[in-house]
């Protein structure tokens, strides 16, 4: 654990009990009072994660967005100042080197980018980016997820008006004197917001949260089993550099001006398997019975011949019953379809579903 590097809140979580654990080159909570009752938390009231592990990248100089447009298959250009894009960073083949959030800030495009892979995906975006445009690591500011359908109420009280943002909106607010950058978003499927504070500031920030009585601080573990119910994929387990968009079931991540255009990498295979359909495609699974199936268990087909693979899995606790996503070959890919899995030479029985397992709880503008 001693070279694990340490997060601006690490005394703040030791002083919590959280159990830390290493987790992409940190120490990283993954739990305090219990991953069940955290997950429930969060569902029911607000979760309070530390996500300072992030890479939290930001891009000035001239035509940003058309340089970022030639490594994501977004459209940047047409993105509007504070509102923000899932997209994803792709090699010359089109599989996914990692996925993440562009925001036009107006006076930078900030990208947050998974913490196991920052160090790579810095290198990768290095060596492609066009000389006027300058990357700078915010590597002095910590990043705090606020997750829950009572999350406005709590931060709502310390910085005044983050209730006016919707989904996928951030802006920059006050906190005492500090400067914050707070996005309506996260990985859980539930209304919430990820919080940019400078490091400094964080305990402060993190003790007035946290002091609100609709929040509990939560670790890694909630946040797996959160997102694995609202069908988010984990990259290195659900997608990586083999994995296209197509395949992965993330299309919609490519905007229609750029698939007109065919202009980002792997345009050729990427756009061929939209039209012809992948091989195998992402899926969620409802397991029969009450033993989970983890990542690395086996599809089989009829004979026995393995023809997919789990990729995440476990028990969900606001399902009360386990649920996996993995890759099964396309024509088994309908919700409905039953498929076979063994792991560790047990056979479970499962049927793909459509995902998210649990709705979406985003907070979203008033359909007009």
């Amino acid at each position: 654990m001693s070279e694990d590097k340490r997060l601006p809140l690490d005394d703040w979580h030791r002083a919590r009990g959280a159990r830390m654990v290493p987790f992409a080159g940190y120490a990283m909570p993954i739990q305090y009072a219990g991953i069940l009752a955290e997950h429930r938390q969060t569902r029911q009231s607000a979760g309070l994660f530390d996500v300072s592990h992030m890479g939290q990248l930001s891009f000035t100089g001239d035509d940003v967005p058309q340089a970022l447009e030639t490594m994501l298959p977004g459209d940047i250009a047409g993105l509007a100042e504070g509102r923000m894009r899932y997209s994803l960073l792709l090699n010359d083949a089109g599989g996914i080197v990692d996925d993440l959030m562009v925001t036009n800030r107006g006076e930078d495009f900030y990208l947050v980018v998974n913490g196991a892979n920052k160090a790579s995906d810095i290198a990768h975006i290095e060596r492609r980016l066009p000389e006027p445009v300058a990357m700078r690591e915010l590597a002095d500011h910590a990043l705090l997820a606020l997750q829950g359908p009572k999350a406005v109420d709590a931060l709502a009280r310390h910085v005044p008006g983050v209730e006016r943002l919707y989904f996928m909106q951030a802006g920059g607010f006050d906190f005492g004197g500090t400067r914050l950058w707070v996005s309506r978003s996260g990985y859980t499927g539930e209304d919430g917001f990820e919080i940019s504070v400078p490091v400094g500031a964080a305990v402060t920030l993190a003790e007035a949260i946290a002091g609100e009585a609709e929040v509990e601080p939560a670790g890694l573990g909630a946040r797996d089993s959160l997102r694995l119910e609202a069908g988010l994929p984990l990259h290195g387990h659900d997608i990586d550099e083999e994995t296209t968009p197509v395949t992965a079931d993330l299309g919609f991540a490519l905007s229609k001006r750029r698939r007109e255009a065919a202009d980002f990498p792997g345009a050729d295979r990427i756009l061929a398997e939209r039209e012809e359909g992948p091989v195998a495609r992402r899926v969620g699974v409802e397991i029969e019975g009450r033993q989970p199936v983890r990542e690395g268990a086996v599809v089989l087909d009829e004979e026995g011949s393995a023809v997919g693979r789990i990729t995440s899995g476990g028990f969900s606790p606001t399902l009360e019953r386990p649920i996996a996503m993995g890759y099964v070959p396309l024509a088994a890919a309908e919700p409905g379809n039953e498929i076979t899995i063994e792991q560790r030479g047990k056979l479970f029985t499962g049927r793909v579903a459509k995902m998210p397992f649990v709705p979406h709880n985003y907070h979203r503008p008033p359909k007009s």
